[in-house]
């Protein structure tokens, strides 16, 4: 048996989506609305949202948060893998964005589990209580991923999941000019992860790269 790490390219990726349960008909629909209504095309692969589904059963979570909701694309597929009275608040700064999602959340099938809230993520997580969230996913702006971690080590329980997205920063985490602005931003995230005590975490090389933290 091999101790050496495969080297992940392209037609890995391509293989593993390949692989796994791509959108249902409302999520396509969903995603082409979004399009239309110009809201970026920037939600999270299909395998990923496979990926956070499987993880959050294993917990079996009731309680999640996301930050950083976009369309809804995410936050819908997170909650199809919670029990029908559990809950999910999905935090967005656009008010565009927000009122796009809540549309789409009432018209999907777990309606009664989403509540999407239209605001800051620094200004509504500290509201939340101590221990009281089960999984957490960050998807926003990265420069407030720090912030947003330090108030997730607070609220989640722990042995809860704490993940975050874009850890290899829109494929140009290498890059020695990259365009993207928030480059500089996901790169200070992916070191400042591993100095927080108390939380386990390892970046899944699916999608954008996913970090998966469990707390202690």
């Amino acid at each position: 048996m091999s101790h050496t790490s495969t080297q992940v390219g392209a037609e890995h990726f391509q293989y593993l989506a390949q692989r796994t349960a791509g959108d249902d008909a409302f999520l396509v629909q969903l995603k082409a609305a979004a399009i239309q209504a110009g809201i970026p095309a920037i939600q999270v692969a299909p395998e990923q949202i496979s990926l956070l589904a499987i993880l959050l059963r294993l917990i079996s979570a009731e309680q999640v948060v996301e930050v950083g909701t976009l369309a809804g694309y995410s936050a819908i597929g997170m909650a199809r893998a919670l029990p029908a009275d559990a809950r999910l608040l999905t935090i967005e700064y656009s008010p565009k964005h927000a009122e796009f999602a809540a549309t789409w959340v009432a018209k999907s099938d777990v309606a009664q589990v989403v509540e999407v809230v239209q605001g800051s993520g620094q200004n509504i997580l500290p509201t939340l209580p101590d221990d009281s969230i089960d999984a957490v996913f960050l998807d926003a702006d990265k420069a407030g991923y720090p912030a947003y971690l330090r108030e997730a080590m607070r609220f989640v329980r722990p042995g809860g999941l704490i993940m975050a997205d874009n850890a290899f920063a829109f494929g140009q985490l290498f890059d020695e000019k990259p365009t993207d602005p928030e480059v500089g931003a996901v790169r200070a995230f992916n070191d400042f992860i591993p100095t927080i005590e108390g939380l386990k975490a390892v970046i899944v090389p699916i999608g954008d790269g996913l970090w998966v933290g469990v707390k202690e």
